[in-house]
């Protein structure tokens, strides 16, 4: 069973930016998606990266913002918040191997689909 460990959460103010870690053995041949969940609402997926990083996907609500990276010699994989507004707050996840990319013009990450997470990290954007 995969094993995967985000860091990096914390309090920040609007506008400020934050940097998020996933690192788990064994990721370096598997698509890793972001994803976030507020108090009181579904789980929701924010950035994807493949494997061989040739292709990342985001949801439009913070495309422009966050962008998604990874270094596979050092198993991780990063997700640098810019810009942050309050509505960003939430639980943020990793999870690792399912799929990523755009579809019907949206960005399509079903966190159903995934099949390996990580404990989450707390995300709080506020003044």
């Amino acid at each position: 069973q995969l094993q995967l460990v985000e860091s990096g959460g914390g309090l920040v103010q609007p506008g400020e930016s934050q940097t998020l870690a996933c690192v788990g053995s064994g990721i370096e041949i598997l698509t890793i998606g972001w994803f976030r969940q507020a108090p009181g609402k579904e789980r929701e997926g924010v950035a994807c990266i493949v494997s061989d990083s040739r292709m990342t996907a985001y949801a439009a609500s913070v495309k422009g913002r966050f962008t998604i990276s990874r270094d596979n010699t050092k198993n991780t994989a990063w997700l640098q918040m810019n810009s942050l507004k309050p509505e960003d707050t939430g639980v943020y996840y990793c999870a690792a191997a399912g799929p990523c990319g755009y579809m019907a013009g949206g960005y399509y990450s079903p966190a159903r689909e995934y099949r390996s997470w990580g404990q989450g990290t707390q995300v709080t954007v506020s003044s």
